[in-house]
């Protein structure tokens, strides 16, 4: 039985053929897509998907008929982008070792250092490829729009980005682009007034680069996203430059566009009714308590809300594998499957497999015949093959 077949992907859950299972929604995408496609057009900008958000490379194909390429963070995410999507393949990290470098000078379109000193280590060897890979230093603008420490690239002592006052114009022969990386599901006003701090102290420097990488964390296809704004900040920025800018969000690419099903395996009373579900918060949806955040379910409530309410506990033995507190308009019973909203991004690529808990399978459901294809479903191989 479904508790609340309504969702906004319309997709009814007792048809969905395993449970845990993310679902993603290819019409959805579409539309992002069509969203992201139209800034590019406007501005002439490039936009890059970031792997550390969505990295379901079943679909790139699709994705990679609207964006210039991929952005990676490490080996496994470049490879990932040369093999996969065969577009651009950027790729930055908070320091290399020779051996992974090497083999990132052979993937890489773009490669991006944190630091002067890893670029002065490494400049000897990443100049024998200077034909085919441009390189990048990355900036800290020293400039917060994040509220969360934990997502903050410019809290204070982060390790992320060369400031102003470590900055090395002299060190630049070679570095032909800029890359910064502040925000965090942001609308256009956090890049505008970042951008504005961003030129104060690096604008000397502008001028020698070809590039500038505006890094991610732009909510670009949330419905309140001022879209006029961020064409208009990119378009000056670039008439004032002359330089090609870069976006490479991950999270706006699967925004709104995936779910992830689940069911109610037993409920106990203890001080309030806990319903126990065959996913988990500590394996599947790590945000939920790194954030933290509350998930939402279609037709479910706040605590007292609603007739009914229920602790959703996760599968795992950890204590604190609790997803929220939710009320329902009728009682939950054991079979029921619920839908956890907005969990094409970050969830997918977060999720573990601590306790031995099965990874959720992945399904897409197709644009045009509605058609829903379990693309992958994970299992014992899987959880034994991460260990030795």
């Amino acid at each position: 039985m479904n508790n609340d077949q309504s969702n906004p992907l319309g997709i009814d859950l007792d048809l969905v053929p395993c449970s845990p299972c993310f679902v993603v929604d290819e019409a959805q995408i579409l539309r992002n897509l069509a969203v992201l496609d139209q800034v590019q057009q406007r501005t002439g900008c490039k936009i890059l998907l970031a792997l550390k958000g969505f990295a379901m490379f079943s679909i790139f194909p699709l994705l990679n008929q609207t964006l210039h390429g991929a952005c990676a963070s490490s080996l496994n995410e470049a490879r990932l982008a040369r093999e996969e999507f065969g577009r651009e393949v950027h790729t930055f990290s908070p320091a290399y070792n020779e051996a992974d470098l090497k083999e990132l000078l052979e993937l890489s379109d773009h490669l991006i250092f944190n630091s002067f000193s890893q670029w002065q280590r490494f400049r000897g060897l990443a100049m024998t490829k200077s034909a085919t890979v441009q390189f990048g230093i990355r900036v800290n603008p020293e400039h917060s729009e994040t509220e969360v420490a934990l997502y903050d690239p410019c809290s204070p002592g982060s390790r992320l980005g060369v400031r102003r006052r470590n900055f090395r114009p002299d060190l630049l022969d070679g570095i032909s682009g800029l890359h910064m990386h502040t925000l965090c599901e942001k609308n256009a006003d956090a890049l505008a007034r970042t951008l504005a701090v961003f030129e104060d102290k690096f604008g000397e420097f502008v001028p020698r680069m070809k590039w500038i990488n505006l890094g991610g964390g732009h909510h670009i296809t949330r419905k309140d996203y001022n879209v006029d704004l961020l064409c208009r900040v990119i378009m000056e920025f670039k008439q004032k430059y002359g330089v090609t800018v870069y976006l490479e969000p991950g999270e706006a690419i699967a925004l709104n566009c995936g779910i992830l099903v689940t069911t109610v395996l037993d409920i106990i009373e203890n001080d309030l009714q806990t319903a126990i579900l065959d996913t988990s918060a500590a394996t599947h949806m790590p945000d939920v308590l790194e954030m933290p955040y509350r998930p939402e379910i279609p037709g479910a409530g706040l605590p007292g809300e609603k007739a009914y309410t229920y602790r959703l506990g996760g599968v795992s033995c950890l204590a604190g594998d609790v997803i929220g507190e939710y009320s329902f308009d009728h009682p939950l019973t054991i079979g029921d499957r619920l839908a956890f909203l907005d969990m094409a991004h970050y969830s997918m690529v977060k999720t573990t497999t601590f306790n031995g808990v099965n990874l959720p399978a992945i399904a897409l459901r197709r644009h045009g015949n509605n058609h829903l294809d379990v693309i992958r479903r994970f299992g014992y191989e899987d959880y034994k093959n991460r260990l030795s």
